[in-house]
């Protein structure tokens, strides 16, 4: 996709290869996850519950998505953070920030056009999924 073509926001038919990238990713590790793709006003495209995943996963995926292009930061950076003395535990008072990896912003020339957000399984699992589906848009 060339720049001209750059819609600026994450459409249904990109939401949808992104998807399918993740949950190749998930399948092949044998995770069962929920993948949600945000467009760039944090409002969902599409969702995934794959066969056996969570419900719990569902408003945790949706969440990280959400932070992922609220913030602009992949939510590991937040996960990161919990433990260190800046900015610590103040982070769980924003009830915006959702702290655990699995969200990933989706970029398309160098412009951040949405977010991916996974969950279901161990975090750095799910930032795995996260950042293959978040890459599909570069192939």
């Amino acid at each position: 996709m060339s720049s001209k073509d750059c819609k600026c926001t994450v459409t249904l038919d990109m939401a949808k290869q992104i998807v399918h990238a993740a949950e190749d990713e998930a399948s092949k590790n044998k995770w069962n996850m929920v993948i949600v793709v945000v467009d760039n006003g944090g409002y969902m495209v599409a969702m995934e519950r794959m066969d056996g995943a969570i419900l719990g996963a569902i408003d945790v995926a949706h969440a990280k998505a959400r932070t992922a292009i609220m913030f602009k930061r992949p939510t590991k950076a937040y996960d990161d953070m919990i433990g260190n003395e800046y900015p610590g535990a103040r982070l769980l008072s924003n009830p915006e920030i959702c702290p655990f990896e699995g969200g990933v912003p989706i970029m398309l020339n160098d412009e951040i056009i949405g977010a991916i957000g996974v969950s279901g399984n161990a975090p750095s699992n799910d930032g795995q999924v996260a950042e293959v589906g978040a890459k599909a848009m570069a192939r």
